[in-house]
């Protein structure tokens, strides 16, 4: 039986693609409506944050042979508490990450290095600024911009009860706050930043599935200034970009796919 961390669409595919190859397995996400999604494919799921203990005792009582850790390329804490929960419990650990996209190389970019650093880069530029990086992090943000003179902070995030809750917690004004689900498309983000006006755009290297790309090409072409923070550096182990790399490491750790069921 596999652990697999997911609660992303490309995540969900490479789920489906060692059921497909005879694995059993049980996925884990954080929220409901990611869990939704995984059910609709015919996945089992459980929801909820997990700490390292939490998959340790996960992966005794259920029997995982091997966890397969395809969280989102920015969750570095479930990260780290799946490589710990799966060395305590002496299993192999997986990971999978999007392959990451060459940002282009432009005068319009600017790399950062975390969350901090791009919210001081923010603060030295100003204006209208549109944070694109999710609801986790939107303190380290409001922290530092919110009621500066002659700066506006729009969020733009998923449309879900607790990000609404956080941004009214942080002081985002409705008016400011984007509550929609991508990806969106290259014309879509034009939209977004005309209407808003942005003159500053804050992102993460999320690779192609997270449509990355759509974002920064609509932001250069309208010249609009782009802060791009750069992914955790984490030393994962074993590590693979594509599905092949994951089924077949999986294949030479478990050669014999599991009948069982969780």
């Amino acid at each position: 039986m596999i652990l697999v961390l997911a609660g992303t669409s490309d995540a969900r595919e490479l789920a489906l693609l060692i059921k497909e190859n005879g694995y059993s397995l049980l996925t884990t996400v954080v929220t409901d409506n990611a869990a939704k999604s995984i059910e609709e494919a015919g996945l089992p799921v459980q929801v909820g944050r997990l700490t390292a203990e939490d998959i340790e005792m996960l992966i005794r009582e259920k029997g995982f042979q091997a966890v397969v850790d395809a969280s989102h390329p920015y969750a570095e804490e479930a990260s780290k508490n799946a490589m710990a929960g799966a060395q305590a419990a002496e299993v192999p650990y997986i990971r999978y990450e999007r392959e990451s996209l060459d940002s282009p190389r432009h005068d319009k970019i600017i790399f950062a290095e975390d969350y901090k650093q791009a919210a001081e880069i923010a603060v030295e530029k100003r204006g209208v600024i549109m944070l694109t990086t999710g609801s986790k992090t939107l303190k380290i943000f409001t922290d530092r911009l919110l009621g500066l003179p002659d700066t506006t902070l729009v969020a733009r995030m998923l449309p879900r009860l607790d990000n609404m809750e956080k941004c009214e917690e942080l002081g985002i004004e409705q008016k400011n706050i984007v509550a929609m689900q991508g990806p969106f498309s290259k014309e879509l983000n034009k939209a977004l930043y005309d209407h808003y006006g942005v003159t500053l755009m804050i992102t993460k290297e999320s690779g192609k599935v997270g449509a990355f790309d759509e974002k920064v090409e609509a932001a250069l072409e309208m010249g609009i200034e782009t802060i791009v923070i750069a992914r955790p550096k984490i030393d994962y182990g074993t590590k693979f970009s594509d599905f092949a790399g994951v089924i077949g490491e999986l294949k030479q750790l478990l050669p014999v796919p599991q009948s069982s069921e969780v």
